[in-house]
């Protein structure tokens, strides 16, 4: 192939990536998010497609950069790739999406047989920024709930930010957000969010915004055990953090090429298994680079301390040994479930 040939070539996704957040001037987490928009950056392979690995790679390069933006960003990217899966329409240019799927108690969304959507929904990152959203919403006397588009700035529509007492990951800015008779548009059958392939497909992708938030960490240690003055002990936290940094960026690896092999099928052990090696990777570099760096970076590096903020609140998307005893009933059905 020419030289011209490879220039013409598109850019992979991280890099795209890269290059849109190293020539961005700051700004809030949803001003970066619509740089990213208005760049094509959001515009990633769909999982499950033959290239999951470079749509995970875009994932960590923006947490990479900043936690709170990968929260709007991998929402904003999952609801393209489930309006993809599920026939939805990608709405007007430039809509900034969040996916709203959390159900907690007494925060509800409700809907109508006029397709209004009623109730609140909880756990809303970047709310009052976003211009949609798609929310599970619940018919009366109904199991499974209904995925719904719903715009907005709109009436019927209030986002209530004042329960929002965050450190880590405050540049979310998640909110409550509030419905009274908003018109919305379903989105696949009843329950198809939660059954579709790409629900455990994305949920694994997570596991890669963890892992970049971790790598920004481990990068201040590597700089440091890399002086010529390093001590050993420093050297032997980087040691470790290296293990736990190759196990999971592996892991990642293997399942999105799973993914790509088996793109119909269960994908649940495969996102189980990665999300809990990235959880466990992110608290042993959070630990060794604390331990082996002192007070300094959390105190006069913005980076490391914005990340050690926001990083162990992100990982609580995990379940941990609930997550941990699901794992272990998939493997326990195996005969032989580890082979080389």
């Amino acid at each position: 192939m020419s030289a011209s040939a490879i220039a013409s070539l598109p850019q992979p996704p991280a890099q795209r990536v890269h290059a849109c957040l190293a020539g961005e001037g700051g700004g809030d987490a949803a001003q970066q998010l619509r740089r990213l928009v208005d760049a094509g950056c959001d515009r990633l392979p769909l999982p499950g497609q033959g290239a999951t690995l470079a749509r995970w790679q875009a994932l960590a390069a923006v947490a990479a950069h900043d936690l709170s933006l990968a929260k709007l960003y991998e929402g904003h990217t999952d609801a393209l790739a489930i309006l993809a899966e599920l026939g939805g329409a990608p709405g007007p240019a430039g809509a900034l999406w969040g996916t709203w799927a959390a159900e907690a108690p007494p925060a509800r969304a409700t809907l109508t047989p006029d397709g209004r959507l009623r109730g609140a929904k909880a756990w809303c990152s970047g709310a009052a920024s976003l211009t949609h959203a798609l929310v599970t919403a619940w018919r009366p006397g109904r199991e499974h709930p209904q995925l719904v588009a719903v715009a907005l700035r709109q009436p019927g529509v209030r986002v209530d930010g004042q329960g929002w007492q965050a450190v880590g990951m405050a540049g979310s800015a998640t909110a409550v957000v509030h419905f009274d008779d908003a018109p919305a548009i379903a989105v696949g059958a009843e329950g198809a969010y939660l059954d579709r392939p790409g629900f455990w497909q994305g949920g694994a992708g997570i596991a890669a915004c963890w892992w970049g938030s971790a790598c920004t960490i481990g990068q201040a240690l590597h700089r440091a055990a890399r002086q010529p003055s390093a001590p050993p002990w420093r050297q032997a936290a980087l040691g470790r953090t290296d293990v736990a940094l190759q196990s999971t960026a592996a892991l990642l690896r293997a399942a999105a090429a799973w993914i790509d092999a088996h793109p119909r099928a269960p994908a649940q052990a495969v996102a189980l298994r990665t999300r809990q090696s990235a959880e466990r990777t992110a608290r042993t570099v959070l630990d060794e680079a604390g331990q082996a760096l002192g007070a300094a970076p959390f105190c006069q590096d913005a980076a490391f301390a914005r990340h050690a903020a926001d990083l162990p609140v992100f990982i609580r998307q995990s379940h941990g040994p609930k997550d941990d005893a699901a794992l272990g009933q998939f493997a326990a059905q195996e005969e032989a479930p580890w082979t080389l």
